[in-house]
């Protein structure tokens, strides 16, 4: 990958946590690196508790980094704080595991997107704000009226549907989802994928996408990252890595990953 084409650069990342009682400290993250190219989307995948999570937290800059370094687009995202933090956060969000957990039950959906989508461009008057929250709403593949329903009116997938239109609003340029199919049902995680799919195509998105199921990821990812105790263990081009896994982790992976059809 040239230089010129490189979005986010993952360079050494470590999280250690310290240990209980005089334990050794935990390293969720042990010296992580990787690239990830303008528009690509990119799979993490991995067994509960091996790091992705945290690695994804710490992209976010939601968990710091004991050692290494994370860039978006040259800019060093650990040194940032404060203010220069929260402007540079528009440029890269996160969609969760959880939509429910994520969005905040006492707010209408129109409240939580109109927060997010002037959180770039600044205040709006009603009719804009309206207008700008509806063609969000549609953009996921949901009403205009769904705005003025709360988070428990809906379904799982009609809730991670508004999450993603919440990650959408500031515009951001880098897209983290962790695990957000992995707690609806097969016929809706393909639904989802399919829209994430399709964001990621419209809007030129960069994504890093995180799940312990690589048949979701052989359907959406460019790369595939396979992640075991906290290290990267295998990368590579999804299909071929897919087709021929190098690594024995890997391998045990992919031969326990249920069969899962996408409908196009």
């Amino acid at each position: 990958m040239s230089a010129a084409a490189t979005f986010l650069v993952i360079e050494d990342a470590a999280v250690h946590f310290p240990g209980r009682g005089g334990a050794a400290s935990q390293r969720a993250v042990d010296g992580v690196s990787l690239t990830l190219a303008k528009g690509e989307i990119l799979g993490l995948v991995g067994e509960s508790g091996c790091g992705k999570s945290t690695l994804s937290r710490a992209i976010m800059q939601l968990q710091p980094l004991s050692s290494g370094r994370i860039l978006l687009e040259g800019q060093d995202l650990s040194h940032l704080r404060g203010p220069r933090l929260r402007a540079a956060r528009l440029n890269f969000q996160m969609v969760f595991q959880d939509p429910y957990a994520s969005l905040n039950p006492r707010l209408t959906i129109f409240s939580t997107l109109a927060e997010a989508i002037q959180a770039r461009v600044g205040p709006l008057d009603g009719p804009s704000c309206w207008q700008a929250v509806g063609a969000l709403l549609e953009r996921v593949g949901l009403d205009a009226a769904a705005a003025l329903k709360y988070p428990h009116e809906f379904s799982g997938g009609q809730r991670q549907r508004i999450a993603i239109a919440r990650a959408l609003g500031p515009q951001p340029r880098l897209l983290v989802a962790d695990e957000p199919v992995s707690a609806l049902d097969v016929s809706i995680q393909s639904q989802i994928i399919n829209l994430l799919q399709k964001l990621s195509r419209e809007l030129e998105l960069t994504m890093l996408f995180v799940s312990h199921d690589l048949s979701v990821v052989r359907y959406l990812a460019d790369r595939t990252a396979v992640m075991q105790q906290g290290r990267i263990v295998e990368l590579g081009e999804t299909e071929s890595l897919m087709a021929a896994p190098q690594h024995p982790y890997s391998q045990s992976l992919l031969a326990a990953a249920p069969a899962l059809r996408m409908r196009q």
